[in-house]
């Protein structure tokens, strides 16, 4: 893992895709920072596919495929992705794997077991947009819970048989053989025509939370943003550079360092 620091330009040179994370990736206090926006648009004008890859729910994710500068976005973990298609539609691939239509009923008793066994712990305020999965706040908004009550929820959504993910805000929780790495796949396949070699060898990833460690894991080029040192004593697998800055302050950087050498 380098610290404060770029991989050599050799390795970076060849890229031309960026996958990211959302939250505390290229936000700060919960805001979209004019920084990492900028940097998306520059990577955009300068041909690069720039794919958001996100707990955030469907709702979010039509606003964002819409209106952001970006090929494609990825969306609850990996139940979708959506993208505007060369006509102008907005169009939804969804995961083989996501779960059928029962899916609410039995979120609603992991939700319920949350909300008896953890005491602070809500629904995130952006529920009514999802489709497929339960997010549980822990700290998007105060009272603001820690990581061993994130963990806590994480055990109990598993032992009701949902998969489960911390991010730094959220603890998603989902039925479905799916995460935000196996969406990734089919997203490159289908929108940009990647095998998986090259979409390795022509990819970043930038990510700040656990859920994104299977992306970590996958792509030999990513990086963390300083932010995420809180979360490294839970990550196994971690990005092989982790920026100066935090946030998207630090995906900017990421950004002008690939537009400084291609």
């Amino acid at each position: 893992m380098i610290q404060g620091q770029f991989p050599e330009n050799d390795l970076l040179r060849p890229v031309r895709h960026v996958f990211t994370d959302i939250d505390d990736t290229l936000t700060a206090d919960g805001r979209l920072l004019p920084e990492a926006f900028s940097a998306m648009w520059k990577l955009h004008d300068a041909g690069y596919s720039v794919i958001p890859v996100t707990g955030r729910p469907a709702g979010w994710c039509d606003c964002i495929a819409r209106q952001w500068p970006v090929r494609g976005v990825v969306g609850e973990n990996g139940a979708f992705v959506m993208y505007i298609d060369n006509e102008g539609q907005l169009k939804r691939i969804l995961h083989p794997s996501v779960a059928n239509s029962d899916v609410r009923a039995r979120l609603s008793e992991v939700k319920q077991a949350v909300l008896d066994k953890v005491p602070g712990a809500r629904i995130s305020k952006d529920q009514p947009y999802r489709e497929f999965d339960l997010a549980i706040d822990f700290a998007e908004e105060p009272p603001v819970l820690g990581l061993d009550d994130a963990r806590k929820i994480k055990d109990l959504c598993e032992e009701l048989g949902a998969v489960a993910k911390i991010s730094s805000i959220h603890v998603n929780a989902w039925f479905g053989d799916y995460n935000k790495l196996s969406m990734v796949k089919i997203c490159s396949r289908v929108l940009l025509g990647l095998t998986e070699d090259e979409l390795k060898r022509s990819s970043v990833f930038c990510g700040d939370s656990p859920n994104d460690e299977p992306m970590f894991a996958y792509f030999p080029l990513s990086f963390g943003m300083a932010n995420i040192s809180a979360f490294l004593p839970y990550i196994n697998a971690k990005p092989l550079s982790i920026t100066q800055r935090p946030y998207g302050y630090g995906f900017a950087d990421v950004c002008e360092k690939l537009l400084s050498i291609n």
